[in-house]
């Protein structure tokens, strides 16, 4: 696994009688990998396998170094990742510090550097002045923000973001991109969302899923070329017509991944 901080191989997930990953390989170094696709594609089946939610019903999973098979190396790889599910539950009298906390708490932080940690997580999500609200008193947008927060107070080396702008505004998200490049430069950074460009903006790679199936995966230069070579296909800008020539791509030739990076 040269090089790769999550890599699965042959992965195969199944929800009852539908196939939501069909024998998927691929892996992830470290940056910012975009996680696009229609919906019902895949990507949550995919990110909730990553964060050892989720047991496949066939293939490989190996995360930081560790076949997570067995339940002890399961405990490890969650104290090490971050992770925030489109939905996350939270306790209504919590304040955000008393919420991330806990959080850090669920990891097995060490006591001493659980305070810092999550003043430290609050503040980079532009809380900082919220730190002691109840959560249950924000908005939407911020709720969201305070699930990014719980996700990063470990630092983590691998960082599982389903759907994180949502409810967020223009500014946030902004700020959020930038927040994405940080993180990147010292973790690997896996971003699912149906918004192509932020993908364009704050990844380094993108990972395109349909029907359960790999559809592209290669750098964000890479999918611009396709966009920039398919004038014909649907976008506004050469990210996003990258992204619908390489469906098309696809639907034409299911077996076969299109991009140089598999």
């Amino acid at each position: 696994m040269t090089g790769s901080t999550a890599q699965v191989t042959g992965l195969t997930v199944r929800h009852r009688r539908t196939v939501a990953l069909d024998a998927v390989d691929i892996s992830f170094g470290s940056g910012v990998h975009g996680l696009l696709g229609p919906n019902g594609a895949g990507k949550t089946s995919l990110i909730r396998v990553l964060a050892t939610v989720t047991a496949p019903a066939a293939g490989r999973v190996t995360l930081l170094g560790r076949d997570v098979s067995g339940h002890v190396e399961r405990a490890e790889v969650r104290r090490r990742l971050g992770y925030l599910p489109q939905e996350f539950g939270y306790y209504p009298g919590f304040t955000v510090r008393e919420f991330v906390a806990y959080v850090a708490w669920l990891k097995e932080m060490r006591t001493a550097d659980v305070p810092a940690a999550v003043e430290r997580a609050v503040r980079r999500v532009g809380l900082g002045d919220r730190i002691d609200t109840k959560v249950k008193t924000l908005s939407g947008g911020m709720v969201r923000r305070v699930g990014i927060a719980q996700a990063i107070v470990n630092e983590p080396e691998l960082l599982l973001l389903d759907e994180p702008t949502a409810g967020l505004d223009p500014e946030q998200r902004v700020e959020f991109r930038a927040l994405l490049r940080e993180l990147g430069a010292a973790a690997t950074v896996i971003v699912s969302t149906h918004l192509v460009e932020d993908v364009a903006a704050a990844c380094s790679e993108v990972t395109l899923i349909e029907s359960g199936r790999l559809a592209f995966h290669g750098s964000t230069a890479e999918l611009t070329v396709l966009g920039k070579d398919s004038a014909d296909d649907h976008g506004d800008n050469p990210v996003e017509r990258g992204y619908t020539a390489a469906l098309r791509a696809h639907r034409a030739h299911p077996s076969l991944p299109v991009g140089t990076r598999r």
